[in-house]
């Protein structure tokens, strides 16, 4: 018996990932569920049709509901808007949809629960770490078995920022961001680096078309997002990707570590009252491991700036409103 997903929302985000899904060859069936059930139909049965042709895997593919999620071994949920334009010359920002889409993380949490407590969640909905604050806090489910994408696709374009920069392949990088999904998320560059030259040595040993500096390409990584937004109206594939990257992860028991959002528990000095992005091993229970890496003085700065924010974006999924 193979593995099995439900995908719950296929907007731009959620069809991005069904299409991802479709190509990795880890999953016999799928099953789409939407509030527009034309949309999960209309998509389920474009990609039924897919798997005619000679390249795709024999999957099971199918619109259905939540009753058809209870076997499911992975849940990736996409449903709601994922951005929402600013006013003016304000950028948008993911924390303008919470109160709209804490009412939507709030929908679909009840009906997965009616049907399973021990299938592993992924959570791309945004503003993200709150609504993985949500779905975590607020319907009593297995712990670390509920995570968000989080950060994943910040530090693919960090590391992405930085490479261009340096003329190389993104992949011989390694670092990542910390803290919110969005505006306020930062890179650790105190342990950033490329094929072990850190951060006070890559510029001695790589010629760059500029110098590295944390402000400079902390920007470049948060303003990137905007530059495909304002390009094509949305973002999805990557984040798509990050999504399909850590079911892998899940469903080979992987014990990889990734940048993904969780809530705190204990640490930064965080006991249950925040959610967000830091380095987890992710294996076959979810988040197995949340791995509190020592900051400098600076990140720490930024790292509780980031929770404060997210704390404030809290508070508009509870009430409706921002706090004064």
């Amino acid at each position: 018996m193979g593995n099995k997903l439900a995908v719950i929302g296929v907007g731009h985000v959620g069809s991005y990932v069904l299409a991802d899904a479709m190509k990795v060859g880890l999953f016999s069936e799928i099953v789409v569920i939407d509030q527009n059930q034309e949309v999960a139909f209309g998509e389920a049965l474009d990609q039924a049709h897919a798997t005619a042709l000679p390249s795709m895997d024999h999957i099971h593919v199918y619109a259905g509901d939540y009753q058809d999620a209870a076997d499911a071994d992975v849940i990736i949920v996409a449903a709601g808007p994922s951005m929402i334009a600013g006013e003016g010359d304000q950028k948008p920002d993911r924390a303008m949809l919470a109160d709209e889409n804490a009412e939507n993380i709030r929908e679909v949490m009840t009906g997965i629960t009616k049907h399973t407590t021990e299938a592993i969640i992924i959570v791309i909905t945004n503003p993200l770490d709150t609504m993985v604050y949500v779905a975590e806090n607020e319907f009593n489910y297995p712990q670390g078995r509920i995570f968000g994408t989080g950060t994943m696709l910040d530090s693919a374009r960090l590391r992405h920022a930085v490479a261009s920069n340096y003329h190389m392949d993104p992949k011989s990088v390694t670092g990542y961001m910390m803290g919110e999904h969005g505006m306020t998320a930062f890179p650790v560059f105190s342990r950033l680096n490329i094929q072990g030259f850190t951060e006070k040595e890559i510029d001695s040993h790589f010629q760059g078309k500029e110098p590295l500096d944390r402000q400079v390409f902390g920007k470049k990584v948060v303003n990137t997002a905007y530059d495909v937004l304002n390009g094509k109206g949305w973002t999805n594939a990557g984040v798509a990707q990050s999504a399909i990257i850590l079911a892998k992860a899940v469903l080979l028991n992987e014990r990889s570590v990734h940048p993904v959002c969780t809530t705190l528990q204990g640490q930064y000095g965080y006991q249950g009252d925040v959610a967000l992005s830091m380095p987890c091993i992710i294996g076959e229970n979810g988040v197995e491991k949340q791995l509190e890496v020592a900051l400098d003085e600076r990140e720490e700065s930024l790292l509780h700036e980031s929770a404060a924010y997210i704390q404030e974006t809290m508070k508009i999924a509870n009430t409706g409103k921002m706090s004064k």
